[in-house]
């Protein structure tokens, strides 16, 4: 058994990579068990470093879309100072991590004395949520609003700045770190956000329908923003609807809507060429997502999946699954799951054909590993050939 799953591995590359899909996609998925590990960011940096010269030009990550335009506005202007950018231009305070800054000051190296046509993008694909809840939507409406204010006739507006201002109120009411538990503590259905959200839909639409006026205006940069700002706008609103919902559904439809913002994000980078996204394993796979929270077990489709029932053949997903966490109490894996054996073989990491391995594996029945960490996501033995492919990592290095 052991040396015919060794035949289904392979080194870990962009080329050994690229030649196990059946086509090369416009967009190439790699998800992670968990977030924060260092070993698995360097691992995404030197996958998107050489994806580079096989043509691909963005990477998109988990991260806040709208302060991720600081971060792109860096990589291919060199405005700003590189420790403030990463800080401020990536969310959920993965900033602090030593591979993403090293992968922002590599994209800026390299397209130093570049043509536009020939420099790597950078993206945050998540919507400005965290798990505590979610920003306001002030900076999103009102960039949409100024954007169209200043092209086009200001009678096709559906309200005025001023207006927009006072319906917004405060942002403290739209951040309310209680609302996420208490329904009652959110503004997300009063009068103004019902009010918000028409506005918010009008002004979306007027964004396409003057797409021939605004795409003379200006740069590319300035139209794919002004999406941005329309998408971002109506899901925040939508995602702040949902968080003042008292019915069984709330939570449900809290993570479907974000995963939603997620893949509208990524077909729209989709649309300006190749991109290598880097996110959650559950964010990215094609089959449904689940998770307990709040007592419920909740179903959703994730990006991944969303994206996938557009893209077909030009989505492609690997995830990745580990051996060992140690520095979070995640010891060597049974040797009756998928992690453990692939933990017997000698290789630090490998690259895994997973439609082989489940061939190899047919009858075995691995039995699913249980994680004594709640931040690791193992890997559903049943779902083995889902995916495109699987990356093995071993062993993280210390925290």
């Amino acid at each position: 058994m052991a040396n015919r799953i060794e035949e289904t591995v392979r080194s870990v590359d962009s080329a050994a990579l690229l030649r196990l899909l059946s086509r090369r996609p416009r967009m190439l998925a790699l998800g992670e068990p968990t977030h924060r590990e260092e070993t698995l960011l360097h691992l995404r940096n030197e996958l998107f470093r050489q994806l580079v010269e096989e043509g691909y030009r963005t990477i998109a990550i988990e991260s806040d879309c709208l302060t991720g335009l600081l971060v792109d506005e860096y990589v291919t202007s060199g405005e700003g100072v590189l420790d403030e950018i990463v800080e401020r231009g990536i969310s959920h305070g993965w900033g602090a991590c030593a591979a993403n800054r090293e992968l922002v000051r590599w994209m800026r190296a390299h397209n130093e004395g570049r043509p536009a046509a020939e420099q790597v993008r950078f993206a945050g694909f998540d919507g400005p949520l965290e798990i505590t809840g979610a920003a306001s939507p002030r900076q999103a409406l009102t960039a949409l609003h100024g954007h169209l204010a200043a092209r086009v006739d200001t009678g096709l507006l559906p309200c005025t700045r001023e207006t927009l201002d006072r319906l917004l109120g405060t942002d403290a009411q739209w951040t309310e770190p209680a609302a996420m538990r208490d329904p009652a503590r959110s503004v997300g259905q009063s009068a103004e956000a019902g009010r918000l959200r028409l506005i918010a839909d009008d002004l979306a639409a007027l964004v396409e329908e003057q797409a021939p006026r605004l795409i003379a205006a200006g740069p590319p940069q300035e139209w794919e923003r002004a999406r941005l700002h329309a998408r971002t706008a109506t899901g925040l609103l939508r995602y702040h609807h949902w968080m003042a919902d008292r019915s069984p559904a709330r939570l449900a439809r809290l993570v479907g809507v974000r995963d939603q913002m997620m893949a509208r994000n990524l077909l729209a980078l989709a649309e300006r060429g190749p991109v290598f996204v880097h996110a959650h394993n559950t964010h990215l796979q094609r089959e449904e997502s689940s998770m307990r929270m709040g007592g419920q077990r909740l179903e959703w489709w994730g990006a991944g999946a969303l994206v996938d029932a557009r893209l077909g053949a030009e989505y492609a997903f690997v995830a990745t699954a580990l051996g060992t966490i140690r520095h979070q109490g995640v010891e060597v894996p049974a040797p009756d799951t998928v992690e453990g054996l692939l933990y017997a073989l000698p290789a630090g990491r490998c690259l895994v054909d997973t439609r082989r391995l489940a061939q190899v594996l047919d009858g075995a029945r691995p039995a699913p590993r249980v994680s004594p960490w709640f931040g690791y996501a193992p890997l559903d033995p049943e779902r083995l050939a889902d995916g495109d492919g699987l990356v093995f990592v071993r062993d993280m290095a210390p925290a």
